[in-house]
């Protein structure tokens, strides 16, 4: 792909926009950096460590891939080298670059990150920072009222699968709401482009489990009315194409 640079230096490949030397996609990695510069994200948004660094043009967010499930019991964050392109770091750099080209809601690709160790590798990902956000779950436990939130939420996801887009963490830890109401869909870890089909549904009942834990965990009441309502933003798109048939 043209659009893209691949930059390597011994076991560390990162890839980014050809914009960026590469003495500055190498820094960009350097652990120190982030461990002096950086600060830990305070609200949980997804699975792994996430940090934030400032910089001249905004912040940027580092996210270090860790393993889910019940495997992260004994590998933390090692996975099976198969070959560079199916890195999880640079699918979903590439995914996020597509995502970025339709206009999507999710975070700006900086650059992706791979440092492979003979059978295995671990991965990284840096993305621009949204500012002024805070995770639904968050928003949840705190008690905010969403409104016309819920409804927008649910024009989001599908805008997402209208553009094929799975994405299987789909839960109130990654979606993120400005002060503005705007809202934005994140970690698009193993998340890939696909045909309509019944993994749009599953999507859906994935996200409502995942508020119903949310209520549980947060001694808080699961929200039917705002269900409901962002079950019928998702299906305003039908609703408009049969007026216009």
């Amino acid at each position: 792909m043209t659009d893209e640079r691949f930059v390597r230096s011994g076991r560390s490949v990162v890839l980014c926009d050809p914009s960026m030397t590469e003495q500055d996609a190498l820094e960009l990695f350097d652990a120190a950096l982030w461990e002096t510069a950086g600060r830990p994200l305070g609200e949980r948004t997804g699975r792994g460590a996430v940090r934030v660094l400032d910089r001249g043009d905004g912040p940027w967010v580092l996210r270090h891939y860790h393993r889910g499930g019940f495997v992260s019991r004994f590998v933390e964050d090692h996975y099976v080298w198969m070959g560079l392109a199916r890195a999880r770091s640079i699918r979903e750099w590439r995914l996020l670059r597509r995502l970025e080209a339709l206009g999507l809601p999710a975070p700006k690709p900086i650059a992706a990150h791979v440092l492979r160790r003979g059978l295995v590798y671990r991965a990284d990902i840096v993305t621009r920072f949204l500012p002024d956000t805070r995770p639904l779950s968050a928003l949840i436990d705190d008690g905010t009222r969403l409104d016309e939130t819920w409804r927008a939420i649910g024009r989001m996801v599908r805008r997402f699968h209208d553009y094929g887009v799975e994405h299987p963490d789909l839960t109130a830890h990654n979606i993120l709401i400005d002060s503005s109401g705007r809202v934005f869909l994140v970690d698009f870890d193993n998340a890939r482009l696909r045909a309509p089909g019944a993994w749009r549904d599953a999507g859906l009942a994935r996200l409502e489990r995942s508020l119903r834990k949310v209520a549980l965990e947060t001694g808080t009441r699961f929200d039917e009315q705002g269900w409901r309502e962002l079950l019928a933003g998702y299906r305003e798109l039908d609703t408009e194409q049969a007026a216009v048939g």
